[in-house]
């Protein structure tokens, strides 16, 4: 689980919730990972609570979502039969910070305090808006924006937090200009050598597995699947 904690902690929701065994997540617009449910307390208890969850989520103006983990394959069926159908099989992607760090980070690869205006457009033009940059801000350190340059021009960009010896990356967007110019390893990299900074002994992202150019790239790099996750939600 120590992934899984990773991963909520360093995208987090702007309201979470606990209801029976159920933690519920008010996302804001943060996008699945900060609006899933998930369920934290005995399996036997989740299937009854469906209907209070189903409640609650709706009035906070969200879709029923639940984040159905490995080895919740007891969860999962009881979701499906349910009326809850599947979406967005992900991967939790992996691999030893020291082995990716560099051992002098480029003048390519800037880390900020905060997301620059560029950085802000490239996010945009990639279809992340507002409300993941807030999930961004209310992140708690550590945490840092990435900038990638390629010919002294912003060409990529991504948001890393580091929690539980775990450094996330989150976010990571690449000028359609600057693709295939190893952009997204100078930023993959960057984030691990901040990440091995920080204490961080792991360094991970999560892709969903339709994502065949993102799950080239983390191949390339040695980054393997540590753990999985899908999502059922309620039309």
């Amino acid at each position: 689980m120590r992934l899984f904690d990773a991963l909520a902690a360093t995208w987090p929701a702007a309201e979470t919730r606990s209801l029976g065994p159920w933690t519920l997540r008010r996302g804001a617009g943060g996008g699945k990972r900060a609006s899933a449910a998930t369920l934290d307390g005995p399996a036997a208890d989740a299937a009854p609570a469906l209907p209070e969850l189903e409640a609650a989520v709706r009035a906070w103006d969200q879709q029923p979502l639940v984040m159905v983990r490995d080895g919740e394959a007891a969860l999962d069926a009881a979701l499906a039969a349910h009326g809850f159908a599947p979406l967005d099989p992900t991967l939790v992607l992996a691999a030893p910070a020291a082995a990716l760090a560099y051992d002098a980070t480029p003048e390519e690869a800037i880390d900020c305090a905060g997301p620059l205006a560029c950085m802000t457009s490239l996010w945009a033009a990639g279809g992340i808006g507002p409300a993941r940059l807030a999930v961004m801000d209310r992140a708690p350190a550590p945490k840092a924006w990435l900038l990638g340059r390629l010919d002294d021009r912003p060409a990529a960009c991504g948001f890393v937090a580091a929690h539980g010896g775990v450094g996330m990356l989150h976010a990571l967007e690449v000028a359609p200009q600057a693709r295939r110019r190893g952009m997204a390893t100078l930023v993959v990299r960057a984030a691990a050598t901040w990440a091995q900074a920080q204490g961080a002994h792991t360094l991970a992202m999560a892709v969903v597995e339709a994502n065949g150019a993102a799950r080239a790239l983390a191949a390339r790099l040695g980054l393997a699947a540590a753990g999985r996750y899908h999502y059922r939600h309620r039309p």
